[in-house]
């Protein structure tokens, strides 16, 4: 039932083709289950020359929606959040910002784990404002633009390439830059001392 009413939606959205886009993909950042690559996808695919254009609305229309979702984080806290995620993911996401700041956005951004749910944290734990746009159009932009670039590459074969790898290439690639972060970190306090 759900998985029809899902399918139903992303219907209805399609129909509407860029404004679907932009509507779905500033929603999603805030508390829309769908997320916008079920149309930013095959919406680039059928136009293919277009594919940036459609990553840059998507990116644009998504951290707009971020400000939502921070906005809604600031104005009801942590109450909202529990009424829609267990404590126990809100602690792990709580406990993201304070290990990593307003860079958790861009990771949640970029892999597959649901944005609004980070954005709205962002609000709770009172991260700046700027931090969330930067964040937000580092990582969505990096993911929306990346399956942009995909799509050029790939054509239509893109949509099972990212269907099939496209959540461990994310995933790989948040956890060399994490990596990557953490030995700078190390390599700078053992110059400090």
């Amino acid at each position: 039932m759900l998985s029809q009413w899902l399918d139903a939606m992303v219907q209805f959205f399609m129909s509407y083709g860029p404004w679907g886009l932009v509507i779905v993909s500033f929603t999603e950042s805030s508390f829309f289950p769908i997320p916008p690559d079920v149309l930013l996808i095959p919406l680039s695919i059928a136009q293919p020359e277009l594919a940036l254009w459609y990553a840059f609305l998507t990116t644009a229309s998504s951290v707009a929606g971020a400000l939502l979702g921070w906005w809604i984080g600031r104005k009801w806290g942590r109450p909202v959040m529990l009424r829609f995620f267990s404590e126990s993911t809100v602690q792990k996401v709580e406990g993201y910002f304070e290990q990593y700041g307003g860079f958790s956005l861009a990771i949640a951004g970029f892999t597959p784990i649901p944005y609004k749910v980070f954005t709205i944290a962002s609000g709770i734990c009172k991260v700046n404002i700027r931090e969330v746009v930067l964040w937000s159009i580092l990582g969505r932009g990096a993911r929306f633009f990346l399956e942009g670039l995909l799509i050029l590459w790939l054509g239509k074969a893109a949509q099972s390439f990212i269907q099939e790898y496209f959540s461990a290439i994310t995933v790989s690639v948040v956890a060399v830059i994490l990596l990557l972060a953490l030995l700078y970190t190390w390599v700078k306090q053992s110059r400090a001392n």
